[in-house]
This record gives C-alpha cells, sequence and structure tokens, in this order.
C-alpha cells in the first residue's frame, strides 16, 4: 500500500540545508496497522506530510497504493489525498461553527454530494463510532474524546484505502486515549491501512508494528505484541 525507497528530504540550502530524511526505506502492506515513532528532530513530521502528499520530497520514489506519486500537478495531488487519504490531527480540526454531523459531512460537500444523503452518512459514521446521540452537538459541547472521535468519523466518511493519524491521543488522558486506539482496532479490522504517528511507546504498543525514526533514518521497524 505504501513503498519508501531511499527517500531523501532536506529543507533549506547552502550552510543552512537541514538532512531531515536520509534514505528512508519503508513498506506498510494494505490492512496493516502501524506506528511511527521518534523523538523530536528526528523526522517523523516530515514523513508523515510526504505520506500524506502535503509535502515533495528530494530523491527516491515514493508508490501509493501502486501509483508513483512525483511531480504530480496540485490538482493530481488533490485528487489522490481526497481518493487514498483520511488525515487525523492532535488537534482534532473541527469547524467550531458546525455541528457534529456537519464536521463529519464536509468530504462529501466537497464531493458535491446533496446535503440530505451527506448528513444520513454522516449520521451512520457517528454511529459507527458511538456518537449518534451528539450529532447535533457543537464542537463546544463535546469532551476531547468525542471530538477525535468525530474526527475519525470524518476521516473515513470518504473510504480512503489509509488513515495517517498525527498523534490522535496527544491531547487525550489515557483512559480516553486507549478508547480512541480501540476504535483504530475496529476500523484496521474492516480493513483499513492505519499510520499512527506517536511519541508515546504505550500507544505505539497498541499497534501492530513500530517503526522508530531517529535522526532521518529508520532504526527499527519491530512487531508488536498485541
Amino acid at each position: 500500500m505504501i513503498k519508501l525507497e531511499r527517500v531523501h528530504k532536506s529543507y533549506g540550502s547552502g550552510e543552512q540545508k537541514l538532512h531531515v530524511l536520509k534514505g528512508l526505506d519503508i513498506t506498510i502492506k494494505e490492512g496493516e496497522f502501524v506506528s511511527i515513532m521518534g523523538s523530536s528532530g528526528s523526522g517523523k513530521s516530515t514523513l508523515l506530510n510526504i505520506l500524506g502528499i502535503l509535502d515533495k520530497y528530494d530523491a527516491g520514489e515514493y508508490f501509493l497504493a501502486g501509483t508513483i506519486i512525483k511531480n504530480l500537478s496540485e490538482k493530481k495531488e488533490a485528487y489522490y489525498r481526497n481518493k487514498l487519504l483520511g488525515f487525523i490531527f492532535q488537534s482534532f480540526n473541527l469547524l467550531s461553527f458546525k455541528n457534529a454531523t456537519e464536521n463529519v459531512a464536509l468530504p462529501l460537500y466537497y464531493q458535491k454530494v446533496s446535503r440530505k444523503k451527506r448528513n444520513k452518512i454522516a449520521t451512520e459514521y457517528l454511529d459507527m463510532v458511538g456518537l449518534k446521540e451528539w450529532a447535533t452537538n457543537m464542537p463546544s459541547e463535546l469532551s476531547g474524546g468525542q471530538k477525535q472521535r468525530v474526527a475519525i468519523a470524518r476521516a473515513l466518511i470518504s473510504e480512503p484505502k489509509v488513515i495517517l493519524a498525527d498523534e490522535p491521543t496527544g491531547a487525550l488522558d489515557t483512559q480516553t486515549s486507549y478508547e480512541v486506539m480501540e476504535i483504530f482496532k475496529q476500523v484496521n479490522a474492516l480493513g483499513k491501512t492505519i499510520v499512527v504517528v506517536t511519541h508515546e511507546h504505550d500507544i505505539a504498543a497498541l499497534t501492530q508494528r513500530n517503526i522508530v525514526l531517529k535522526d532521518g533514518v529508520v532504526v527499527d521497524k519491530a512487531l508488536t505484541e498485541v
């Protein structure tokens, strides 16, 4: 599903050039549930941005669902992002002026799905993450864990092949974090490929495999006991 071959990424130029990713070789199979770990500055955020087609790489090859992601127009990049990827963030990124249903339905709005149909589908996804009764609540009326569930439902509604989650439990307490990871397990059981960036070892231990970065290189690709 995801294959990186000798991928390099630098920022800046000349003496100020910062070599962030140094020839990464990573393969993530379809249906895997993987965590990417590493301390601050290890390159994990840069890697996630490349996986999410939010940033370009300098050298090497990146294949996503068999398609090489390289030298694409902005239109093509947006097409593959919308078709193949779902994003979940630490800060939830919900629109404060829209209720839970409207937030979940947002990707379908951009796909020109009618309001009635997209809200009906959004309600089904809220039900899937256990939030059907909060469908009309505004984000300010939801707990952190509930907001993240809304964000998960929103990521799933366009039926992506891959879910990319950037520190999805970073703003949550331990119990709520485990509940969110349990939802990820259920989503993974449906066949979705999930990549979670985290610095928390207990969260990483709940995934099938850890990919550990240090100074822009992979230092470990260990299976976890789950």
